[in-house]
């Protein structure tokens, strides 16, 4: 188990890509991780943009960055709700001045140009929001992971391999 004692945070809200979500909950677990689910403060419960619930763990007030070793943020409409929560943009921002993990998939990266952390990095992500990254100062690259240091991004569910098997890798 190639991430036993590695504590991982996936950031849940409203409309999140099912897939986005649950793919990496699972895969990240049966690698040995502990996986906590944090969510804004706004519910105790969030549906995923087919319905499918996910139960908050934690919420983004009741953490701290030292807590963790990685963030795991799924796209889907929920970065977009994400970014306007002050508390999730600040532990994007924790993450990243530590060092740590973060990887986002589809519209999850626009976490990162909020937390103004993609300047002069490499990224990718869901094609629509490609210019936002290239207005933050990112390098976008069409591919289906990249990772440049500790930020790890993808473009949509069928990257959801690749993307698992570079945070698994990046520890």
């Amino acid at each position: 188990m190639k991430l036993s004692g590695k504590r991982i945070a996936i950031f849940a809200e409203q409309k999140y890509e099912d897939m986005e979500l649950w793919y990496p909950y699972y895969r990240l677990k049966e690698e040995g991780a502990v996986v906590t689910i944090v969510g804004s403060g706004t519910a105790k419960e969030y549906f995923g943009k087919y319905g499918y619930p996910v139960k908050v763990d934690k919420d983004i007030n009741d953490v701290r960055a030292d807590e963790f070793d990685a963030l795991v943020i799924p796209g889907g409409f929920a970065p977009d709700h994400m970014r306007r929560n002050e508390a999730m943009v600040q532990f994007v921002r924790d993450m990243n001045t530590k060092g740590k993990v973060i990887a986002a998939i589809c519209h999850g990266p626009w976490m990162m140009t909020t937390a103004e952390i993609v300047n002069g990095k490499n990224v990718t992500s869901f094609y629509a929001i490609k210019s936002d990254l290239v207005h933050a100062g990112g390098v976008w690259q069409d591919k289906e992971v990249v990772r440049d240091g500790n930020l790890i991004t993808s473009r949509k569910p069928s990257d959801l391999p690749a993307f698992c098997r570079t945070i698994i890798e990046s520890f």
